[in-house]
């Protein structure tokens, strides 16, 4: 269906777009599981209580929400066909991240369930452990928890304190919390509802630590009561998501059958013969880690999601609310109508935009690693790279995205009820879940390096000198500022000082892809002293350039970002659909334009664009935000939301029925003899007629 365009202002330059093309544009090749989830998202009954703020009313409601997904059979799309699975395993992690809507605290508890618990038992547990348990636990009949984190470990998996020592005499493995710092910390699920959990921790036989593995160990009885040797505690108040039941999980001595280890990578024979088709340890576990990458693909995208609904609750409330006399004294200026508004919503709809698109990307990565298509080293390698970074930059896009919206909503911003503060608040722990996010990126830089001193291993010793001699004189050019405006990217592509040429596709791809490559180039030059120092000097060194590791990551991240919509745009047939490319075009652009500004420091400093150049971004940038402003409702309307979702009487309504009732009654009181004048047009004529004498 066409856009209406009956009620677009004289002088704008609305694309006259179809919702259902910008719509499946929105939710990409799966959008049919996409509107699965939102349709379940919608239902009354899965919402939190918002007259009840008491830990147990808000947990009661997001299991009853957890466990009403899976007697749906949505998490049993995912499962093996040999268990009447579909393993559609993308397509239900796009349908899944859609669950945030109903809230955020019922899409965590969810995948705490199937996807952490129940995805743990599935990659890493035997054909005979399926069979046990995981029909039952993508069911929601055996509730479950994920015993990764302790208190003294988060993101540092392999130093685990925990300990699984197996006994021969009794087939038994006796899992062991030996110290505080080792107790199971923040564990979903385990305040509350978990009857079990998959347990990591430090597998022991003969006297020998395999290091990290998975066992499956009972918490509690049926009745609920943990069993004999399981302490488990209450995280209480926390500050969001209060529907999870986190709780600490500290383990005296208890003994689980040698079954119930999740052997996939690596077994425990009858006589304590510990055996895996990974001899290497460090290779074994980093294999062991990348099958639970689900987990930072969903966040992802659930944080896309949140940022999508903040903004599609500030666009509505921005062309409904109305402040400051315009042109027309009967009428007040709608907030989209100014440029700063334009400037503070449209570069975050262009992101969030962008961010979509790049998670549909990661969620083809994910279908062909998974799925078997493409299951090599390197395939997996590149997944659990790309899936750290973009849970990294769109965790925290979505918390910058949410407090600009709820800022731009004013007061009415404030309110619970408006959702924009709750929804911060839920979001906030989605930078440290899966990963904290400065770590992650850390990974993602440790990546580049070793890609790029692998794609200089087998360069003969004068190619290298080549190299690393045109690097020196390069950068020797680029930081005295000497460096010929002939030969900088923004010469190459811009010919003529205007929007149009700064706006170029191949100039924004360009820009972005150069910087990764000198940052990297540089880090790599920096870090090269460390292959002949000693580990503590190596460490020393690592640690003092921590800091430009992380953002050449970031940087490569948000090149592989703009990448993805720009292969949007380019998927789009132009001819069939121009003002839905033009439309995507924007968005591109915009985003583009916004990453340079926000490292135009670092483009000057390195001659990538000149100053005549660089001084035309903003301006591009300005004239980018007016145009989509003009199809601002038109973008958040294709996310798909309705009023059940958004849940803002500010969206949906109140603020526009207070202006019509406000308007409503200035025009008929001006039309009666008894409304007051207005002093300032008295004293406004009064000056007039003296100017006169």
């Amino acid at each position: 269906m066409n856009a209406d365009t009956s009620k677009t202002p004289a002088g704008s330059e609305r694309l006259p777009v179809d919702h259902d093309v910008l719509a499946g544009l929105a939710d990409g090749p799966r959008r049919d599981f996409r509107l699965r989830g939102r349709a379940f998202a919608g239902d009354p009954a899965l919402r939190q209580p918002a007259d009840d703020p008491s830990l147990e009313a808000q947990r009661s409601a997001t299991t009853r929400a957890a466990l009403k997904l899976g007697k749906q059979g949505f998490p049993a799309q995912s499962l093996p066909r040999a268990l009447g699975g579909q393993e559609a395993f993308a397509a239900y992690v796009a349908g899944f991240e859609e669950t945030l809507l109903a809230s955020p605290s019922a899409q965590i508890k969810a995948g705490v369930q199937y996807g952490l618990f129940g995805g743990a038992i599935q990659h890493l547990g035997n054909a005979a452990q399926h069979e046990r348990w995981l029909r039952a636990v993508m069911a929601g009949e055996l509730m479950g928890s994920f015993a990764m984190t302790e208190i003294g470990h988060g993101s540092d998996v392999a130093a685990l304190g925990t300990t699984a020592t197996y006994d021969p005499a009794t087939q038994e493995f006796e899992v062991h919390t030996p110290f505080r710092a080792a107790t199971k910390d923040y564990i979903g699920n385990a305040a509350r509802d978990a009857r079990a959990a998959v347990v990591f921790a430090r597998l022991i036989t003969r006297g020998v630590d395999h290091g990290i593995h998975a066992l499956f160990v009972p918490l509690r009885t049926e009745e609920g009561q943990p069993l004999p040797g399981i302490t488990i505690e209450d995280d209480g108040y926390k500050g969001g998501l209060p529907g999870v039941d986190n709780g600490r999980i500290a383990f005296d001595r208890i003994r689980v059958p040698r079954a119930n280890l999740l052997d996939r990578y690596g077994q425990v024979a009858a006589d304590g013969t510990y055996t895996s088709d990974i001899e290497s340890p460090g290779r074994r576990f980093f294999t062991m880690l990348g099958t639970l990458v689900q987990g930072r693909v969903s966040l992802d995208g659930a944080a896309t999601v949140g940022a999508k609904l903040a903004l599609d609750i500030a666009v509505r409330y921005a062309l409904a609310r109305r402040q400051f006399a315009g042109a027309d004294a009967d009428e007040e200026t709608t907030l989209l109508d100014y440029a700063q508004h334009q400037r503070r919503l449209m570069p975050a709809l262009a992101r969030t935009w962008a961010n979509a698109a790049a998670h549909e990307s990661l969620l083809g990565d994910f279908e062909r690693v998974f799925s078997g298509a493409d299951d090599t080293d390197e395939a997996r390698q590149t997944l659990e790279t790309r899936a750290a970074g973009f849970k990294a930059l769109s965790t925290w896009d979505a918390l910058d995205i949410v407090q600009e919206c709820r800022e731009a909503c004013g007061g009415q911003g404030f309110l619970a009820e408006n959702r924009l503060v709750g929804l911060h608040q839920d979001l906030d722990v989605y930078a440290t879940f899966e990963g904290d996010n400065t770590v992650l990126l850390q990974l993602v830089g440790k990546r580049l390096l070793g890609d790029y001193a692998a794609e200089l291993k087998d360069v003969d010793f004068g190619g290298v000198a080549r190299y690393i001699g045109t690097q020196a004189a390069e950068h020797s050019l680029y930081r005295t500022g000497l460096a010929s405006a002939g030969r900088t990217i923004g010469d190459i592509f811009t010919p003529a000082l205007n929007a149009r040429r700064i706006r170029s596709g191949k100039l924004i791809g360009a820009l972005l892809a150069e910087r990764v490559r000198v940052m990297v180039a540089q880090l790599a030059g920096d870090l090269r002293p460390a292959a002949k120092a000693s580990p503590e000097a190596a460490a020393e060194l690592f640690n003092r350039h921590q800091h430009e590791l992380i953002e050449a990551a970031r940087a490569y991240v948000e090149m592989l970002k703009w990448e993805a919509i720009d292969a949007q745009y380019k998927q789009i047939d132009r001819a069939a659909h121009p003002a839905e490319a033009k439309l995507v075009k924007r968005l591109r652009d915009l985003f583009g334009l916004s990453l340079i500004e926000q490292h135009i420091g670092w483009h000057l400093m390195y001659g990538r664009l000149p100053m005549a150049r660089a001084r035309q971004v903003g301006p591009a940038i300005d004239r980018l935000c007016g145009l989509l402003a003009d199809n601002a409702l038109d973008v958040v309307e294709a996310f798909g939301f309705g009023p059940e979702h958004r849940r803002a009487p500010i969206a949906d309504g109140a603020e526009a029925a207070r202006q019509d009732e406000a308007r409503a009654h200035y025009r008929a009181g001006r039309a009666t003899s008894t409304w007051p004048a207005d002093e300032k047009a008295i004293y406004k004529s009064k000056m007039a007629a003296r100017r006169r004498r």
